[in-house]
């Protein structure tokens, strides 16, 4: 099975270096000098690590036969993709791969089916399910632990505690003003 596992940034110096936007949590397994890597496009690889280092914060990556700035600026916004065995599970108990996640059922804490895991957003501050309700509509729930409470991969489901408002239209009210300032647009409408 295939994993993106960076994508190339910009050159770095003159002498070949890219930085890469980090998409794995794994990099030292999956970025280490020697690793090959299949690319998309496909045509610009697969690309061999000759070196690695971090320097302000950024990963720099140098692969055999790019030399110099030009080379390494060709290579710019494409994808890393690593080869990983389907069977083969994150070092931590609680990470999980997508293709793990992808297709679980959601339901709430109390059993009611929520939907279907049909994508998996990551963003800077966090992941986000991306789950089909029963009625084709869509729900964005974020994969922190507060919400996702419990990933069960042998019964195939993720089961949730959602706020109010999460899953539903039912808010709750915050605070007693709010259902003053709530009643005095009633009366006025």
């Amino acid at each position: 099975m295939q994993l993106v596992v960076a994508r190339i940034g910009r050159a770095h110096g003159i002498k070949g270096e890219v930085t890469v936007e980090v998409r794995t949590d794994e990099p030292e397994l999956r970025l280490g000098p020697g690793a090959v890597l299949l690319t998309d496009p496909a045509s610009t690889g697969p690309l061999t690590i000759e070196t690695g280092r971090v320097h302000s914060g950024r990963l720099l990556l140098r692969f055999e036969g790019v030399r110099d700035r030009n080379a390494a600026e060709a290579l710019r916004n494409t994808l890393l993709i690593a080869e990983v065995d389907p069977e083969e599970l994150p070092e931590e108990e609680d990470e999980y791969y997508d293709h793990q996640l992808m297709d679980l059922d959601v339901v709430t804490k109390d059993g009611v089916e929520v939907g279907r895991i049909t994508e998996i957003s990551h963003l800077p501050s966090q992941d986000l399910f991306i789950v089909e309700r029963p009625d084709g509509s869509e729900v964005m729930i974020p994969f922190v632990e507060s919400i996702v409470t419990e990933i069960d991969l042998t019964e195939q489901r993720a089961v949730i505690d959602p706020p109010p408002g999460l899953i539903d239209d039912r808010a709750e009210i915050a605070s007693s003003r709010d259902a003053d300032d709530a009643e005095d647009a009633g009366d006025e409408a």
